[in-house]
């Protein structure tokens, strides 16, 4: 037993050094012939793609950071370059010789998902001529390349023995599929195969037929999760790109309405879709967002969240400079305003472009209500917004350096909830509003049916908790949850984290000057927003600086009187609307200097 015991402790002490000697290592290894392959089966077409980039060299001088930008740029594009290989070479005549191009781009055999059918159409009293498909499993409807391409590729037998005159053929009369296009290089065979459509080759054919059929699993549309109205549309944006544009097109049925698609990335692509109006969005607004999109280099572009990081003027600033929103009908009222929407791949929200401060605070539900009910809600929101980024701040100045400013009674009050709790103010609001933080993002992660119930019981067990055992006041426990039930009324995702954050940074300023430090900070803020841009608009536009505008910005405008589009886009319409929208109306009349009213 006291061996064992002994034996033990001496490994537990013991450093185990063997582990350094280990064979495999992920660093390069000039002696092993095989270290870039990922299989032991040789490889079609063997290609290099070892670079600079990935090469280990342990002995590196110190550079100029210019030098090391240079240097890296120069890998990196030596490493798309590399990847792309051969992608720019136009189809080859022999169906061998494209079979083995397909198996070096796309790593076959050992890539399982992409599929390559051979099948032989015949030539009326000839040989049969050699044909084959490739598509990816799991992106494409399989009816559509059974029934709709090889059905009458396999079973023609009026074939010309012209390869182009077959190949016209081909799309003009055998393939009734509803998107056809003839491609001539490999770099379009290879997007649009990934891209989930099928490609049909045929042998002594330097082109290729691309048949749409794509028909991977998706969400249906559903109602909105984060933008939930009571009045309005009650659908949203789904992971399905096409869907997405079609939600708009249905809302906004103009012919001067343009979708252009973009890919970015490099190892893989990334539709990227732009929606304007043509005649009504600045040409000039259209050029930028087209710029800034063109001009992204990276790999992958995952999601719209990684791509609005991409675009936006800065990107340190925790205030967002783009619209998100998942709510289509919003989308189609902002591209009628002057705005861009962009679409990322499968990203169930869009993004609007450019946003001023104000916006962020509308919800798609202001249209729809009448100008006094508007109007108050709108008055809430502010309300809200400002007790969520102010409140405990102004709770710790009061209470630790404005004390007089307060009601005798009400100043007793909080003295006698305070006598029995240990920590200074600041330590006693840092607590709660970290207990707040812990028990939302707990309510997020958890499952979402147990999710509601644990936040509530969650914060009511706290906090009743914590009173009882004096670490914090009752009044705090007041101050904390209406600060956070006003972070909810916050419409934008985005804007409500930022006030998530910055409620500390205006905590501690209180906790140090009081009043004045809160101020200062305000005031500090409020001009680092004012000389914030969105693509060319000021952020806080048209306040600062004042331009004409409709009057729906603080508050809610009548929808009769907002004849023009807003100032700050520069739009090539500024009429959205005539000016006499109530014709038929005594007081509309009398304000326009048309008659008496009487007739």
């Amino acid at each position: 037993m006291d061996v064992g015991v002994g034996g033990a402790l001496k490994r537990l002490l013991t450093v185990d050094d063997t582990v350094l000697n280990d064979d495999f290592s992920l660093s390069s290894d000039d002696d092993d012939p095989d270290a870039d392959k990922y299989s032991d089966e040789p490889d079609v077409e063997s290609v290099n793609f070892t670079t600079a980039e990935n090469k280990m060299d342990t002995a590196k001088k110190p550079v100029s950071m210019r030098s090391f930008l240079r240097r890296a740029e120069r890998e990196y594009d030596e490493a798309v370059e590399k990847a792309h290989a051969g992608q720019q070479d136009k189809i080859e005549l022999d169906l061998d010789d494209m079979k083995r191009r397909l198996s070096r781009f796309f790593h076959l055999p050992q890539n399982k998902d992409i599929v390559i059918r051979e099948f032989a159409v015949g030539v009326e009293g000839r040989a049969p001529w050699r044909g084959m498909v490739v598509y990816v499993d799991g992106l494409v409807d399989k009816n559509v390349i059974n029934w709709a391409i090889l059905e009458p590729l396999m079973v023609w037998s009026h074939l010309a023995d012209d390869p182009k005159r077959a190949l016209t053929y081909v799309v003009d009369h055998l393939v009734p599929g509803h998107q056809t296009q003839l491609i001539e290089k490999w770099s379009e065979v290879v997007f649009n195969v990934l891209a989930g459509s099928t490609v049909v080759f045929l042998d002594r054919c330097d082109a290729a037929l691309v048949v749409e059929s794509k028909g991977w699993e998706h969400r249906s549309v559903s109602t909105p999760k984060m933008e939930n109205v009571v009045r309005g549309s009650q659908d949203a944006f789904t992971e399905n790109f096409r869907t997405n544009t079609g939600l708009i097109r249905m809302r906004l049925r103009s012919e001067h309405l343009v979708t252009e698609i973009h890919a970015v990335g490099n190892l893989a692509k990334t539709d990227v879709a732009i929606m304007y109006i043509h005649g009504v969005t600045n040409p000039k607004l259209v050029k930028e967002v087209r710029r800034r999109i063109s001009d992204i280099d990276v790999d992958y572009v995952l999601d719209a969240g990684m791509l609005e990081q991409f675009i936006e003027d800065r990107p340190s600033m925790m205030i967002p400079q783009v619209l998100v929103t998942e709510r289509p009908d919003r989308v189609a009222a902002m591209l009628a305003e002057g705005y861009v929407a962009i679409f990322v791949g499968h990203s169930p929200v869009a993004i609007i472009v450019p946003v001023v401060l104000w916006s962020l605070m509308h919800t798609s539900e202001d249209t729809n209500l009448r100008i006094v009910p508007g109007t108050f809600i709108r008055v809430i929101r502010w309300v809200a917004l400002l007790t969520a980024l102010l409140l405990p701040g102004l709770y710790i100045a009061v209470t630790n350096y404005h004390s007089e400013m307060l009601p005798t009674d009400l100043m007793l009050a909080i003295a006698g909830s305070r006598e029995q709790v240990p920590f200074p103010v600041v330590v006693e609001v840092l607590l709660m509003e970290f207990a707040i933080e812990l028990i939302r993002e707990a309510g997020i992660r958890i499952p979402s049916v147990i999710g509601p119930t644990i936040g509530i019981v969650g914060a009511l067990i706290i906090g009743q908790s914590a009173v009882q055992a004096g670490i914090v006041s009752p009044l705090l426990v007041i101050v904390v949850a209406t600060t956070a039930l006003a972070s909810f009324t916050v419409p934008n995702y985005e804007l409500s984290m930022a006030v998530r954050i910055l409620r500390f940074a205006f905590l501690i300023a209180g906790a140090v000057l009081g009043f004045y430090g809160i101020a200062i900070l305000f005031v500090v803020y409020v001009v680092r927003l004012s000389m914030l841009k969105s693509f060319g608009v000021p952020f806080l536009s048209p306040v600062a600086p004042i331009s004409g505008a409709a009057r729906d910005v603080l508050v809610r405008g009548p929808i009769w009187g907002m004849n023009k589009r807003p100032a700050f886009l520069n739009t090539l319409r500024s009429w959205r609307q005539n000016p006499m929208t109530r014709p038929w109306s005594a007081a509309t009349r009398r304000e326009a200097g048309e008659g008496d009213g009487n007739t």
